[in-house]
């Protein structure tokens, strides 16, 4: 079995991970874990941008009071201000890393960044790269960590589960590696380090429908809750409002930005609903947006409806959004002067393992940065843009803490090798694949954009059949990509149907039918669940 040793160990290699790699290295020796390519993650495709104050007419009180109106009464204000006050730091840092934000003529007649709006924004302060800044910002972060000292890269490695020391009483002390499964060989390698940072992405690969990459099935949270760690608020998982709807476009978003810059929903027919449902229009935040689309294709029983940026000028069009335009272009879509349909399609994880300011999880020598993190920045909604800002913020309050605490954490004990001895291949891949597909059709179905009581019972029973039988699977055959997937993705549908039945009214992106109000006679709580067995420690 090989084994590779290091001082940090960070799983994930989108715009968190990286931030974390960069601020360590070169002072300690990281290993980075990728699933796939290094680029191949929700970082590369996120189109929108990064919120961050950078025009005179905005403020960090703007921008703090809208995160707060999205995040519904569930954002910590404390984490608000610390992400926003930190966000032109973070931009700057990136800049300087060459990442080219597109820039404009100012009124002055000088270059200057150009800001758009999305939904949920009182301002523009969205800095962006035309229409594919997640692109721009991976492709930067993978070059500067590809020629920077002392960090090893491996690529198509899935982690499989964390290891934890015995501490002095028997019970699981810090977290001291990982083993990982080797895609292209089949072999499992074992990972030795100090402290260990998940930086995995989220889980919407939970649904049958997303917006996100194929890597996004909740590895980092299934593997922290195994470990001991507590998880919050996954009751809210956002759905885009906008994805194409096309059988050869696989997971393409349409931008909010479409939207910020003018995009109309309309109806089949034509006519325009959002204002209907809300003043704001197609910039209120994404959970309204998303439920009133879904509203009208229950309503209409249509399969779409279509997003209409067409009355703006060609070359307007074409060059802010050029991804989105050649996109659709080779699908026979002009929108320059057709509308796009578009479909809701699930994109972000709001909640995640629980951290402290310093991305310290329940589990010592174990940090979570991310998608795969709770925070408290989103709340009940995340706002469009304060992902990545999110991602790049907390990715460098980690480095520096885990900086700070190295020097004290000892190197990890000998730990048991990876025990196939007693298992064999599978001859019947044909379960995986179907448990695969059944887990996320009734995810979609049960747990979706709008769920009920009855819906949820449902989706309780299937899952915990599901979980059984992928346990007495994993029990008896050599782990594979699509089993350790499917394993993950099944703990985190559980997990995200426990907190659903939890909560007992519909706010921000947890609708149910049986209770349409948000309770405004108690204050709103978090949901947090607590791993049996483990102790949990204070993460702050």
């Amino acid at each position: 079995m090989s084994v590779i040793d290091c001082d940090v160990l960070v799983i994930g290699s989108g715009a968190a991970g990286l931030t974390v790699a960069l601020q360590l290295a070169p002072a300690v020796k990281v290993a980075v874990l990728s699933k796939s390519d290094l680029s191949e993650g929700s970082t590369y495709y996120a189109q929108g941008g990064i919120a961050a104050v950078l025009d005179t007419t905005d403020s960090t009180e703007f921008h703090i009071a809208d995160t707060l109106i999205a995040g519904d009464g569930l954002c910590d204000p404390s984490v608000v201000r610390f992400v926003v006050e930190n966000a032109r730091e973070a931009i700057e840092r990136l800049i300087g890393y060459g990442v080219e934000f597109t820039r404009s003529e100012a009124a002055d007649g000088k270059l200057a960044y150009h800001l758009t709006r999305e939904g949920g924004h009182s301002r523009r302060r969205i800095i962006h790269a035309a229409d594919a800044t997640g692109r721009a910002v991976e492709t930067t972060l993978e070059e500067q960590i590809r020629k920077t000292d002392n960090v090893s890269l491996f690529e198509h490695h899935l982690a499989i589960d964390l290891l934890r020391e015995k501490g002095a009483d028997g019970l699981p002390g810090r977290c001291v590696g990982a083993y990982a499964l080797d895609r292209r060989s089949g072999a499992v390698v074992l990972f030795r380090a100090r402290a260990v940072v998940l930086a995995s992405g989220g889980a919407s690969k939970v649904y049958l429908y997303s917006s996100n990459p194929d890597a996004c099935t909740g590895d980092g949270i299934a593997m922290a809750w195994r470990a001991g760690c507590r998880v919050a608020n996954l009751e809210f998982m956002q759905f885009h409002p906008t994805c194409l709807y096309h059988p050869s476009a696989k997971s393409f978003l349409i931008s909010e930005a479409v939207r910020g810059e003018g995009g109309r929903l309309l109806l089949p027919s034509g006519e325009r609903f959002m204002p209907r449902f809300d003043s704001r229009g197609e910039l209120a935040p994404r959970d309204v947006v998303a439920r009133a689309i879904d509203h009208e294709m229950k309503r209409l029983g249509v399969e779409c409806v279509y997003l209409d940026i067409s009355h703006q000028p060609a070359d307007f069009i074409v060059s802010h959004f050029p991804t989105i335009h050649a996109k659709c272009l080779e699908l026979g879509i002009d929108i320059t002067k057709d509308p796009i349909p578009v479909v809701p399609a699930a994109h972000y994880t709001c909640g995640g393992v629980m951290i402290g300011r310093e991305g310290r999880t329940d589990v010592p020598g174990l940090y979570a940065v991310g998608e795969v993190a709770f925070t408290g920045l989103h709340g009940a909604n995340r706002m469009a843009s304060n992902s990545l800002l999110e991602c790049l913020v907390y990715g460098a309050a980690a480095a520096t803490d885990i900086l700070h605490l190295l020097p004290g954490l000892a190197p990890p004990p000998d730990l048991p090798s990876w025990d196939e001895s007693w298992v064999t291949d599978s001859e019947d891949e044909v379960v995986v694949a179907h448990n695969w597909d059944e887990l996320r059709r009734f995810m979609w179905d049960y747990v979706g954009i709008v769920r009920s009581n009855k819906r949820l019972d449902r989706a309780a029973r299937r899952v915990d059949m599901l979980r059984s039988e992928i346990a007495e699977y994993y029990g008896h055959f050599r782990v594979t990509n699509d089993l350790l997937e499917l394993r993950n993705l099944a703990l985190v549908a559980e997990l995200i149907i426990r907190s659903a039945r939890a909560r007992r009214e519909s706010r921000g992106l947890h609708f149910t039918i049986d209770y349409p109000r948000s309770d405004r006679v108690a204050a709103p709580q978090n949901t947090i669940l607590v791993p049996e067995g483990f102790r949990q420690l204070s993460i702050d």
